[in-house]
């Protein structure tokens, strides 16, 4: 058995956020901590306020102890700030992390036998008495009889001893992560402008990372709520964002999952500049509406390859925050065969979720985001926005000229659903003066009318 004691820094001593590069502190620096320490091992328990971590069936997997301290303590960019400890058994390494003539850059301090009693959680409420007999530490303790010290102090302080020395098992409730986000966090001043809550919502955005790359996850919706100072109320500034209560909340979606804090805060600072607060904000919370597992991204070693700046969605959805969903509108694909139906405008917000939705459905089945409309399909640069009849002579359709066809048919039946029904063959044709043309035929023409034909589209 091997453990390892942790002390985190308090909250506002903490510079950064384990395992993340923004400069923003935490909201709760020790449940952070927890959450980065269960990437090491699963048995992690909180002792007063030092996190306890047994890592004896994780060396291995690390490649050693070492290895293992290097990427635990890896995160912390003022390793001052965490103190830490090692020990054969927790309450060892709990012990040698509060004792002052520990060594904390080695993480070993006095040997057992001379930890100081103050350490030993079990024997502080005895510490007088016990100083009175001139026992002051573990050894002088574990040398008295034991019938007559369970006696007089209780059986709680030599079972706590047995486990300390490792004679008997070390039992505690082993911490997990939640299944979902919620962080609440108290502001240390009434903010009574909506802007000024994005400094307190970035230190709740921070937590929310860790406990993203401790799930291995990516947040596609999340809601940030606030707590209104009833007293001060102003009703008549009541906007969409609160319930005429004391309460108010904003929601944020993106299109795809995300782990970038950056972005996000960028998203709720364009929103909270619409936000009007009728009362003073005393209260923050910040939870989880939707996460989904985040796929590792293949990246490229050479640096042409690398992208910079924000990708195509996530500047759609910083205009839709800034001008409004309504005044954003992307290209959506559509599951349609029919040229003229697959594709269409829509706002921000439903492409969004049709893009998730896809998403979703497409890792669902095991294939790709982007799947090819045919197989073997040329389609033309420029779609007419309906198709323009054409003039038959001699069997030939006419387009500024007699049209040449060079590949065909390319046969779709398609809109039966719709009412729709389009039985068509497409043509790569040549016109004489229009070059490359996209043509197609009625696929079955009435007994009396002759087939029709139809430009759908132009090559450039």
């Amino acid at each position: 058995m091997h453990w390892i004691a942790l002390r985190p820094p308090p909250t506002d001593e903490a510079p950064t956020a384990p395992a993340s590069t923004e400069a923003s502190p935490l909201a709760d620096v020790g449940t952070a901590w927890a959450w980065w320490a269960l990437r090491f091992t699963p048995q992690v328990v909180r002792l007063e306020d030092a996190l306890l971590l047994e890592v004896s069936a994780s060396q291995r997997l690390f490649g050693g102890l070492d290895a293992l301290l290097d990427q635990l303590l890896k995160p912390n960019w003022a390793p001052a700030l965490v103190e830490y400890a090692q020990g054969a058994t927790s309450l060892i390494a709990f012990a040698r992390l509060h004792d002052c003539q520990a060594d904390t850059a080695a993480g070993f301090g006095r040997a057992v036998n001379s930890l100081p009693l103050a350490a030993l959680p079990a024997a502080r409420a005895h510490l007088p008495t016990l100083a009175r007999l001139g026992v002051r530490t573990w050894g002088q303790l574990r040398a008295l009889p034991r019938a007559g010290l369970a006696r007089r102090f209780g059986a709680e302080l030599v079972d706590a001893l047995d486990c300390a020395y490792g004679q008997r098992p070390e039992l505690y409730p082993w911490l997990t992560l939640p299944e979902e986000f919620d962080a609440p966090l108290e502001l240390l001043a009434s903010v009574e402008s909506a802007p000024a809550l994005l400094f307190g919502a970035r230190r709740l955005l921070a937590q929310l990372q860790v406990w993203l790359r401790a799930r291995q996850r990516g947040v596609l919706a999340l809601e940030l709520l606030w707590e209104l100072d009833a007293r001060r109320s102003n009703a008549r500034h009541v906007d969409a964002h609160h319930d005429g209560g004391a309460h108010g909340r904003l929601a944020l979606r993106t299109a795809q999952p995300t782990q970038d804090m950056a972005h996000l805060a960028r998203l709720l600072a364009e929103q909270l500049a619409r936000v009007n607060l009728p009362a003073p904000v005393l209260h923050l919370r910040l939870r989880s509406l939707r996460t989904e597992p985040l796929a590792g991204e293949t990246t490229s070693l050479l640096p042409e390859d690398v992208r910079h700046g924000d990708s195509l969605h996530q500047l759609q959805e910083r205009l839709a925050a800034r001008l409004g969903p309504a005044q954003v509108r992307r290209l959506t694909l559509l599951a349609d065969h029919r040229p003229e139906h697959m594709q269409c405008w829509q706002g921000i917000e439903n492409a969004m979720k049709l893009g998730a939705a896809h998403a979703h459905s497409t890792r669902a089945r095991g294939q790709n985001d982007q799947e090819p409309p045919g197989q073997g399909a040329l389609y033309p640069t420029w779609l007419l926005e309906r198709p323009q009849r054409l003039v038959v002579q001699r069997g030939l359709p006419q387009y500024q000229g007699p049209l040449t066809l060079l590949a065909g048919p390319q046969r779709l039946e398609s809109g039966w659903l719709e009412g729709e029904a389009a039985l068509r063959d497409y043509y790569v044709a040549r016109s004489p003066r229009a070059g490359l043309v996209w043509v197609f035929c009625d696929r079955l023409p009435s007994a009396t009318a002759p087939t029709n034909w139809y430009l759908h589209g132009l090559f450039a």
